[in-house]
């Protein structure tokens, strides 16, 4: 009787062992891919391009860039609605910006852990 399942869960505990073999320069690892994170931006936007956030793998902002002529031809009178308007675009940008981030962040973590997740293991990044 062949289960499928048995054997994926033979793989599963193979994958692990190496990792746990691994797990004393895999702290080191994390650490390199901390600074590397730190160096790499994203770019979210919203609005076509009237606001433009920049994050880094770190998850933090550190650029917001508005486009004055496209939000001035976006803006009605200047009224609240279009403080309102201003302030969805931004918190639009920086979701799309976390998105970018968190998706490069997990290409790290399936890079350095042979796509093998460990419970906990995100807090070795912090």
């Amino acid at each position: 009787m062949n289960d499928p399942g048995l054997f994926q869960n033979l793989k599963n505990v193979a994958k692990l062992k190496d990792v746990l073999r691994d797990a004393g320069g895999m702290q080191e690892q994390f650490e390199k891919m901390n600074q590397e994170l730190a160096a790499r931006t994203v770019e979210g936007n919203a609005g076509a391009g009237a606001v433009r956030v920049v994050m880094n793998g770190k998850m933090e902002v550190v650029r917001v860039h508005l486009d004055r002529p496209l939000l001035s031809a976006m803006a009605g009178a200047g009224d609240e609605t279009d403080q309102s308007m201003m302030e969805e675009l931004i918190a639009a940008a920086t979701n799309d910006a976390s998105a970018k981030a968190r998706e490069v962040v997990g290409e790290e973590m399936q890079r350095i852990t042979g796509g093998f997740d460990l419970p906990g293991l995100s807090q070795l990044m912090k």
